[in-house]
């Protein structure tokens, strides 16, 4: 466990608080994945714009969270996981450059499905925990200052101020999730990729969640895996078309402006899915 009242050290290499991070692109190109011999995508070209939310939307089973998961080097982690192409951060290419895996998962941060706060950490222990794990040294009073600054960055400051010491499991669902972001965030990610973050919430917590976003693009570029329609037009300015044939890999069928793409797509089966006429 991760005690506030242990983080002093001589030396800090954790951002100040208050420090904004700069947004990056993200570039895929040609990119194709496997699971041992199932081929799940095939060749992807998708750029993610800096200071922008780009959603992923599709039926399931058409490589949407696979394709999240080869965007910060987690698609290896599976056993028998393969893929080919190339995906640049900023024009660096993260799998054949010289930049440690965690400094690329650092600058790419993940939220998940289902939230994943640390249950028996603290609600500020939670929000350094990705700190300390990356082998930073930060004060106690900077340990302060960085979970103001990603509490109050993630919507919850207000709600968690008077409970930072309580369990992060004892929170609701929806502050859960918002305690994750905020942890995520404590690393200073350039990038942060969100798979369905609010697929299990209700709608006052997704709104939040929403709100959340729409604030953080000003500093990171967010790239978002939704089932929900609404939810695609209400946070992002771009969106990327998913679908997978029977027995066929995934790919984009469609990509564009987040309007255009809903209001006045090219293909039409584009029009179908936002429209829910099929999956």
């Amino acid at each position: 466990m991760i005690s506030l009242n242990t983080l002093d050290a001589a030396e800090s290499r954790a951002p100040a608080a208050g420090e904004s991070p700069a947004a990056a692109a993200l570039v895929a190109e040609q990119v194709s994945a496997w699971f041992r011999d199932n081929k799940v995508l095939h060749r992807v070209n998708l750029e993610m714009a800096a200071n922008q939310v780009t959603s992923l939307i599709g039926p399931s089973g058409c490589g949407k969270s696979t394709f999240l998961r080869i965007l910060n080097r987690m698609h290896e982690l599976v056993p028998g996981a393969s893929l080919a192409g190339s995906v640049h951060l900023d024009g660096i290419d993260i799998y054949r450059s010289d930049l440690q895996i965690t400094d690329i998962r650092r600058r790419v941060g993940m939220v998940f499905q289902k939230p994943n706060p640390f249950p028996a950490m603290s609600v500020a222990e939670n929000v350094v925990a990705g700190l300390r794990l990356a082998g930073a040294r930060i004060s106690r009073s900077q340990a302060q200052e960085i979970v103001r600054e990603c509490l109050d960055r993630a919507g919850l400051w207000s709600e968690v101020k008077n409970r930072l010491g309580t369990p992060g499991g004892a929170l609701s669902g929806g502050q859960q999730q918002r305690l994750c972001i905020a942890r995520a965030l404590a690393v200073r990610p350039s990038i942060l990729l969100m798979d369905e973050p609010c697929s299990a919430l209700d709608p006052t917590s997704t709104r939040k969640i929403e709100e959340t976003i729409d604030e953080l693009r000003r500093d990171v570029t967010i790239v978002i895996v939704t089932h929900n329609m609404q939810q695609a037009t209400r946070v992002s300015q771009y969106c990327a078309f998913f679908l997978a044939g029977e027995g066929e890999p995934g790919r984009v069928v469609e990509q564009g402006p987040t309007e255009k793409m809903f209001f006045e797509p090219e293909d039409p089966r584009t029009l179908d899915y936002v429209q829910g006429r099929f999956g």
